[in-house]
């Protein structure tokens, strides 16, 4: 009799379904920057401090606990830390909607950042379990497209709600309905029974570690994408704010239009790159596995001159246009490089890899991205005034540029450590 799990179609179930979760995982995240605003407005917050509820206060506890609710999740089951993780998240979004001062916001994040760490790496196992390697980077990518849409949902229903009752509103919904699919992504989505020579192999909790700390791909790619997340979580924090004041529209209604603005650029750019990077990674780096990291070089190398041009261009619709692009390119990474990282390890230790890769990420895009630019914001108010974070995230995008060259060093190391999948 076919169980559930050995259904034709069930793969494409579970893919759906975790696409669902990482859009309110990236939807959490960027509702905080559309409301940049209002929240600095109503609670008195600088640059520096913002950018660090908005980064810092995330970054701390989620980059730290994805490691070991990584582990916990080859262990207990992949899909019960998902769902439970989605539910801490959610109501610690939802407890943002109280916040009455910084430290208040900030240990809310702090809560969703702890949420948020169960969440990724055991979602990028669970997707390794049920599709091959050749098929992989392609569906690594549809489930990566839950940041361009969760971004930009979060952009437009952030904006709508505050515009129409208030900054508190948003968060409290957004974690409410976050809650709610929790349940039903559990009813729906089983963890693959792993094959019995594998099952039946013990794993030592932290073998993973050392195993990826002698290779030099790992260390190259883990810190050339986390230069990439950086600029891209500094960028989505700040942007919204930057175009508004770039453009004048800094009424409570002209919210709304930003939103719009950001919204339709995430959605249409960032999917439609995310996409074509695991599509592009799997023709081309079935033939030579240096497309892993050499589509993201190319990528990152347009990405870097084409948002400078497109935060300086005096008019919205040709910034629209030029922004676009790099909308579409600074995220294609996520499919190649992922798949990459797991690949660097043996397949029954795919959630451990996935985490080990993710907490090197996530302490330089979220620790220190959104920090960073609001701090050279601040520093930099006495030259250039309200123009100081355009000016501030001119400077963090030349990451971009230190991230291609990061990936360009991994080809080599990354053909010899590359580990077939051993199910």
């Amino acid at each position: 009799m076919t169980t559930r799990t050995e259904r034709p179609g069930y793969p494409a179930l579970v893919l759906a379904m975790l696409l669902v979760v990482y859009t309110f995982n990236f939807l959490d995240r960027q509702i905080l920057g559309i409301l940049a605003k209002p929240i600095q407005a109503s609670l008195h917050l600088s640059d520096a401090e913002f950018g660090a509820i908005g980064g810092t206060a995330f970054a701390i506890l989620y980059s730290v606990l994805g490691v070991p609710l990584a582990l916990l999740a080859d262990r207990v089951g992949k899909t019960k830390v998902i769902a439970g993780s989605l539910v801490v998240w959610s109501g610690f979004t939802a407890l943002c909607g109280a916040a009455t001062g910084f430290w208040s916001l900030f240990l809310s994040r702090l809560g969703v950042g702890v949420g948020e760490a169960g969440g990724v790496a055991p979602s990028y196992a669970l997707i390794a379990d049920y599709f091959p390697v050749e098929r992989r980077a392609r569906a690594l990518a549809i489930y990566s497209m839950g940041i361009p849409i969760g971004l930009g949902s979060g952009v437009l229903l952030g904006a709508y709600i505050a515009a129409l009752v208030n900054w508190q509103t948003a968060f409290i919904t957004v974690g409410i309905a976050g809650i709610v699919v929790a349940p039903v992504f559990l009813w729906l989505v089983r963890d693959r029974p792993r094959p019995a020579a594998i099952d039946t192999e013990h794993v030592p909790v932290l073998s993973v570690i050392p195993i990826l700390a002698r290779k030099p791909a790992y260390w190259l790619l883990s810190i050339g994408a986390g230069c990439s997340s950086m600029a891209g979580y500094g960028l989505a924090l700040w942007v919204p704010k930057i175009i508004a004041v770039h453009y004048g529209w800094t009424a409570n209604h002209d919210l709304i239009k930003v939103g719009q603005f950001m919204g339709s650029l995430l959605l249409i750019g960032g999917t439609t790159g995310i996409f074509l990077g695991g599509v592009f990674a799997d023709r081309l780096g079935t033939v030579d596995r240096a497309w892993y990291a050499r589509l993201p070089a190319i990528a990152w190398l347009i990405t870097a001159p084409t948002f400078m041009l497109g935060l300086f261009t005096p008019l919205p619709v040709l910034a629209w246009f030029l922004l676009l692009i790099p909308n579409a390119l600074n995220t294609l990474w996520l499919g190649p490089i992922v798949t990459a990282a797991q690949h660097l390890a043996p397949s029954r230790m795919r959630a451990s890899a996935s985490g080990s890769f993710l907490l090197v990420n996530n302490l330089l895009g979220l620790g220190l991205g959104p920090l960073l630019m609001g701090t050279l914001s601040d520093a930099l108010k006495a030259s250039y005034g309200a123009d100081s974070l355009r000016y501030a995230a001119i400077i963090g995008v030349s990451l971009y540029l230190v991230a291609a060259l990061l990936a360009l060093l991994a080809i080599k190391p990354l053909k010899r450590g590359w580990v077939e999948a051993e199910d």
